[in-house]
Formats: C-alpha cells, sequence, structure tokens
C-alpha cells in the first residue's frame, strides 16, 4: 500500500509540528484503506484539516477514515450542506468510538461563515475533517492534524468513474501540536516528535 515514507520533526516557536507521513497509493481504495489505518490512531477531539484539488480524494480519504471509526451513515462529500455528522455504531463489546464530523469548507467566504457553522462545540466528542480547512480551521486547535492529497493527473478522466478510482495519490500528513508527540502516523517507519 505505501512506498516512500518520511519523518520529521520541527519545532518553531510555539507550535509544534511531530511526525510527518507521505504515503503513495496506487488507487482508491488504497486511499480508503490508509483512512482507516488513519482512524486508528484519532480519537475525539482530533481535527483533520485535508487539502487538495478538487478529485485527488479528501472525501475518499474521509470515507476510509468514517469506516475506521465505525460511524453512521455514507460519508460523501457535504460540499453543499456544509457540513454533515456521522454518529458512532455500537461496537461489538458495546462500546461506541468517536462520531465524525465532515465539513466541506469549499463554499465558505469569511471566518464569520466558518464561526457560525460553530464546530468547536463539538470537536471534544467527535473526530472533525474539514476539506478546504486549510487557512480556516486552524485556530479551533492547536493540535490537529493537515494532511495533503496530491492526485497527479495523467490523462485521468475525473468525469469517468473507473478513471476517478484509479490512479495514484500521493498523502502527506503533518502532525502538529502536542497530542502526536510519541505517535506513530500509518506509513511512518520511525516516531519523530
Amino acid at each position: 500500500m505505501t512506498d516512500a515514507v518520511s519523518t520529521d520533526a520541527v519545532t518553531t516557536g510555539p507550535v509544534t509540528t511531530g511526525p510527518t507521513a507521505t504515503v503513495h497509493l496506487p488507487d482508491s481504495d488504497a486511499t480508503r484503506a490508509y483512512g482507516r489505518a488513519l482512524a486508528e490512531v484519532l480519537r475525539a477531539g482530533d481535527l483533520v484539516v485535508l487539502t487538495g484539488d478538487l478529485g485527488a480524494g479528501k472525501t475518499t480519504l474521509t470515507q476510509g477514515i468514517g469506516a475506521g471509526l465505525g460511524v453512521r451513515g455514507q460519508v460523501a462529500s457535504p460540499t453543499f450542506i456544509i457540513a454533515r455528522e456521522h454518529p458512532p455504531l455500537p461496537r461489538e463489546d458495546g462500546t461506541r468510538g468517536p462520531g465524525l464530523v465532515h465539513v466541506d469548507a469549499y463554499r465558505l467566504s469569511s471566518l464569520d461563515e466558518v464561526d457560525a457553522l460553530d464546530l468547536d462545540s463539538s470537536l471534544d466528542e467527535a473526530v472533525t475533517v474539514v476539506e478546504w480547512g486549510e487557512g480556516w480551521v486552524e485556530g479551533l486547535a492547536a493540535d490537529r492534524l493537515e494532511v495533503t492529497v496530491v492526485r497527479p493527473r495523467g490523462g485521468v478522466d475525473p468525469a469517468d468513474d473507473e478513471d476517478a478510482a484509479a490512479g495514484e495519490r500521493v498523502v502527506t500528513v503533518r502532525a502538529v501540536g502536542d497530542r502526536w508527540a510519541g505517535v506513530a502516523l500509518p506509513g511512518a517507519d520511525a516516531v519523530a516528535g
């Protein structure tokens, strides 16, 4: 599932940067599988900020996170409704993990609109994933994962469903904040921080 992986840690001023992992994923199935693996290190209160072009695989990665968390409902792009909540399903042992709040900030045009979503009210109870969140939601939490999804196009037709599933994605996960010190990110050979 993965090949090239890099890890490094840097402390810059008051922001602590923890481990970083870069993974190469051959297709959408591998992207979902990586999302499931990422869900294993996530807990209630975590903020995940997704960055990438249209069709890069941000929602596909979030589908994997939702599957890994074991949440209710189909995880689909919330572009037109902006935010969608997915409550946790009961596990075999009767416990429940965190829910998922899936946000698409693509259509937002001001920090007032971001504030109106009231994301901080559910932040402690769920994993919050924000597509197109870079530059908008970092103030919600000092600890977060900043995830960049890049999909080289090379002849892939995004309108073709078969082509949409094909093609490599390169996912870089950068941990920010003390929460991630000592946490091994999926695909990382070593823990930095």
